[in-house]
């Protein structure tokens, strides 16, 4: 009797282990049944780290965010540098390695970061596929620019560091006009639609290709995680209010990559994680503050509570 139970349930076991895959990490849209590979749900099955209490994405209700007049507008040094760079379509996405020479620091943060690289994430044909979301609202794509603690000589050094990593997050809206300062980036994805093609950029700078320095002072600011495994709860995240405009043709060209198995590499994005009682903060304290006491003296003028009695 107990040799007829054991059989069924390693046959069950057996067709768990095809179901969940074999080690490999996808997002929801590469799995099929004839690629049954761990989808986000499964990732911890990757890496114990993905089943952390502190992970990425979130969705920031923006009426429970705390103000924080620490979160004061970043200083940007050498964004405005060109470099000629290399544009790699890894398997999950496209990704630019940068030279070490922009650094980011203020903004909130313990010290300065230097960018170490900078990918996307997107969703199918310009439709929504931001990791992060406003309010429920899903954008139709993500930038994310990677930077790590100045005194680091690696990524995976700085990751052993809970504060060792610092994202700048960018979300993209839908424009009528195309944005000519993603002509590099835009121009050359045909080239490396398979995976592992990569093919070197025209002169691009970082400061091109977000918005400039006056339209970056509001900002969302949370601790979390990489969005991929090893998810490693080491980021401190950053995601800026004003999106970088593309137009539709712009954005649908990011769905014509390909992933490993050939598939279209569309929705690219990990779902939102739970919050678990951490607290997001917004900048501008301070901007708020003074209006609100200007708001409050106007009242009181209009009520006339400023006349003496």
């Amino acid at each position: 009797m107990q040799q007829h139970l054991t059989v069924p349930a390693l046959l069950l076991a057996s067709l768990w282990t095809l179901c969940t895959g074999s080690g490999d990490w996808c997002y929801q849209s590469q799995f099929t049944c004839d690629h049954q590979c761990n989808a986000p749900e499964k990732w911890n099955h990757v890496n114990g780290d993905c089943g952390g209490r502190s992970q990425s994405p979130i969705n920031i209700v923006t009426r429970k965010t705390l103000k924080d007049e620490r979160l004061t507008p970043f200083q940007f040094k050498d964004y405005q540098q060109i470099f000629r760079g290399v544009i790699k379509n890894n398997g999950h996405s496209v990704k630019v390695d940068v030279p070490h020479l922009s650094t980011i620091s203020g903004g909130g943060l313990p010290t300065t970061y230097k960018a170490v690289q900078f990918h996307l994430h997107w969703g199918t044909n310009g439709g929504p596929g931001s990791e992060h979301t406003i309010d429920g609202e899903q954008y139709p794509m993500e930038l994310h620019i990677v930077h790590m603690k100045q005194h680091y000589a690696d990524l995976t050094t700085a990751l052993a560091d809970p504060e060792g990593v610092a994202v700048l997050g960018f979300f993209y809206e839908r424009s009528s006009s195309a944005n000519r300062k993603y002509d590099p980036i835009i121009n050359v994805l045909r080239s490396i639609k398979s995976t592992n093609d990569n093919t070197s950029l025209l002169p691009i700078s970082l400061a091109q290709l977000i918005p400039s320095e006056q339209n970056m002072t509001s900002y969302y600011r949370y601790k979390g995680s990489l969005t991929t495994p090893s998810c490693t709860e080491s980021v401190i995240w950053t995601l800026f209010e004003k999106p970088i405009p593309l137009n539709m043709d712009q954005l649908r060209m990011f769905s014509e990559l390909k992933f490993q198995d050939g598939k279209p590499m569309v929705g690219t994005f990990r779902p939102v994680q739970p919050l678990n009682g951490r607290q997001v903060y917004q900048s501008g304290g301070a901007v708020i503050l003074a209006s609100s006491t200007l708001l409050v003296a106007a009242i009181a003028t209009a009520l006339g509570l400023s006349q003496p009695i």
